[in-house]
């Protein structure tokens, strides 16, 4: 049950995270929610850093850890994605 929630929580966070950044991404929705899985384990890595470790009810601030480290990583995500596999795709059309 623990993978079908990181696919969930990957697939949210990705989703808002494209919605956020300014402009339009190329990268499949199957990457996105990579991405976004990959942000959640970097937001949870980095709140622990910080020391937000467990509170009760929801955690606000682990959330917005995982937001930020999700819009970076899929914004970067998708500047390569476009650097590699986009443009081999645009050549094709």
């Amino acid at each position: 049950m623990g993978w079908l929630w990181a696919i969930i929580v990957g697939f949210v966070l990705g989703l808002i995270a494209k919605a956020i950044i300014p402009g339009k991404q190329h990268s499949p929705l199957w990457l996105t929610t990579i991405f976004g899985m990959l942000g959640a384990i970097v937001g949870n890595s980095i709140a622990r850093a910080v020391g937000v470790e467990e509170t009760s009810g929801i955690d606000w601030s682990r959330h917005l850890f995982q937001l930020i480290a999700a819009i970076i990583i899929v914004a970067l995500g998708d500047m390569l994605y476009m650097a590699t596999l986009g443009k081999r795709k645009q050549h094709r059309a």
